[in-house]
């Protein structure tokens, strides 16, 4: 199976490094110097510098080099995913959707953005907790990768998987998709806490508790409670939610400190996906009829609402009993 990887940033030279190990692998990069330095020095110096790539990673500013690939896999930032499938011919190749967002405007989840560019091409959706650099150096990982159609998600999942690397199946792409949207969103969160010193307690609070509205709101969806329980939902949900190797983590650290929006993401060159899908979040969650108070915060210091008054208000809330 010939595999195409759209997206030069740090997780998709790192998946396009896991694809390597089964065979070549042709990897689409907006960048020139990253296609350069992945040719000729084999390492993407800009986005995952320090990590040796496979020789069998060939880099490419062309799309049209990856006709005839069995599957893409769509690593651009869930915001970019539309214009990027909408600039090329993706016919009925299957698509792999690795990117954690949902669209703002739309209000639609990658995987819907997708049927609607690409109505011939077959959806799956790989997700879960993974810190591109530790997937790129081979330390072990575990992922869902979800596909309604069971071949190609058989298919998808043994071609992906590695020595270190284990693709767990499911046929759930709406749960894949709602659990590494939201926890990007309370990631930020959870960055917060430890930003304004509120300890260890508060932090287990909210990943308890907004795993509640991640489960609330991904059933709202038609998820299945299961897949929230499992690697792209509960699983992400914890390594985002305490590393500062998380982009969203980081985010909330610096919110917490009273630093702004605007001047954290500023020079950032990757992209905290929970800022934007936060307030999509929310509209999407009000549409729904779901309440998510730990989102709505994240939404209120995004905003530029000061981090003692919203901390404030969340801890006011009236008590309620311990449910979904």
């Amino acid at each position: 199976m010939k595999i195409g990887v759209i997206g030069g940033g740090a997780w998709g030279t790192a998946l396009a490094q896991v694809a390597a190990q089964g065979g070549p692998v042709t990897l689409w990069a907006r960048e020139p110097e990253v296609v350069d330095s992945i040719n000729n020095a084999h390492e993407n110096t800009m986005f995952l510098a320090g990590v040796r790539l496979s020789n069998a990673i060939r880099a490419t500013g062309d799309a049209a080099d990856l006709a005839g690939m069995d599957a893409l896999l769509i690593v651009s930032p869930a915001q970019h995913v539309r214009a990027v499938l909408s600039g090329m011919q993706i016919g009925s190749t299957p698509l792999v959707l690795c990117a954690k967002g949902i669209e703002a405007g739309t209000r639609l989840l990658v995987g819907e953005v997708a049927q609607q560019v690409a109505p011939d091409a077959p959806i799956a959706v790989l997700s879960g907790p993974t810190f591109a650099h530790e997937v790129a150096r081979g330390l072990p990982t575990a992922v869902t990768l979800a596909c309604e159609d069971d071949a190609l998600r058989t298919a998808l999942a043994d071609r992906l998987a590695g020595p270190a690397f284990r693709t767990y199946a499911s046929s759930d792409v709406t749960g894949a998709e709602i659990g590494g949207a939201v926890k990007n969103v309370l990631a930020i969160a959870c960055g917060v806490v430890e930003g304004a010193g509120l300890g260890q307690n508060a932090r287990a609070a909210v990943i308890a508790r907004g795993f509640a509205e991640m489960t609330r709101f991904g059933l709202a969806r038609g998820a299945q409670a299961e897949t929230l329980t499992g690697l792209s939902g509960l699983g992400d949900l914890v390594l985002t939610c305490s590393s500062t190797a998380s982009r969203n983590f980081s985010l909330g650290v610096g919110l917490g400190q009273g630093r702004s929006a605007a001047e954290l993401m500023a020079d950032r060159r990757t992209v905290a996906e929970g800022a934007f899908t936060a307030p999509v979040l929310q509209e999407a969650a009000a549409e729904a009829g779901v309440d998510m108070p730990v989102c709505e915060a994240v939404c209120a210091l995004l905003s530029g609402r000061p981090v003692g008054a919203v901390i404030e208000a969340l801890l006011s809330r009236p008590l309620r009993p311990e449910t979904l």
